[in-house]
């Protein structure tokens, strides 16, 4: 871990050779990789940290691979480009992300952190990410920022995209979760075809009344499809 902001600027020419873009306002990259933690403990080195600028980026992020997807995905419905949306900027995605670049040997933590290990790792990963986001952005603007991303994450993006499967019941889950606080209910309307080439369709009831119908090869698949429609219909209103 880079221990004072001495050290870390002695490291700013490697971390923006690995990122590929040049800061004109290197104190906005100080910023983006100063823990709160770090911040805490060391008050007379640092002012500020990463939060405010995890907030802006995760806006910043949002923004581009929303103007993405509405370009590349035309004929594609607004409830799932919203999945899709929120699968590419999830944590999980800006954690892959920060280790593509290794950006976590540069961040300056504070000795509670550090000693914490791997405890909440993921999480400041994602974050220390989504500031760098935001200080690209508040340095060069969004253009830059969209290069930066697409310079290095195309072909994750395209993978995000192109296996989306297996989201789709999540996402219901937690529409479902944070705007009626209830879980969504599966029912198997029919099963049909022999044993080794069965095909099942399955309703999904929201609040009460039916909002997806998918068939599948499997229960699974077939929920699936069901929580892909209800998306869309919840999403139209």
């Amino acid at each position: 871990m880079i221990p004072s902001p001495d050290h870390f600027f002695k490291e700013v020419p490697s971390l923006e050779k690995r990122i590929g873009y040049h800061f004109k306002d290197r104190k906005l990259l100080l910023m983006a990789f100063t823990h709160p933690s770090f911040a805490n403990e060391n008050k007379s080195l640092v002012q500020e940290h990463n939060e405010r600028l995890e907030f802006l980026g995760d806006s910043v992020l949002g923004m581009i691979i929303a103007g993405y997807l509405y370009t590349e995905l035309p004929k594609t419905a607004e409830g799932i480009l919203s999945a899709l949306r929120s699968k590419i900027v999830e944590g999980s995605s800006c954690i892959l992300f920060a280790e593509k670049l290794g950006l976590l040997e540069y961040l300056m933590l504070g000795k509670g952190e550090r000693r914490n290990g791997s405890r909440g790792r993921g999480s400041i990963m994602a974050d220390l990410f989504e500031a760098l986001m935001g200080a690209i952005y508040l340095d060069g603007g969004l253009e830059a920022s969209s290069h930066f991303f697409f310079a290095h994450f195309s072909e994750e993006l395209a993978s995000l995209i192109r296996e989306p499967q297996g989201n789709w019941k999540a996402e219901l889950q937690d529409y479902c979760q944070k705007n009626y606080q209830e879980m969504p209910l599966y029912k198997v309307a029919s099963e049909s075809g022999p044993d080794h080439s069965k095909r099942f369709e399955v309703t999904v009831i929201v609040q009460g009344g039916e909002k997806g119908k998918g068939q599948g090869s499997s229960k699974k698949e077939a929920q699936q499809n069901a929580a892909k429609q209800a998306l869309e219909k919840l999403h139209h209103g």
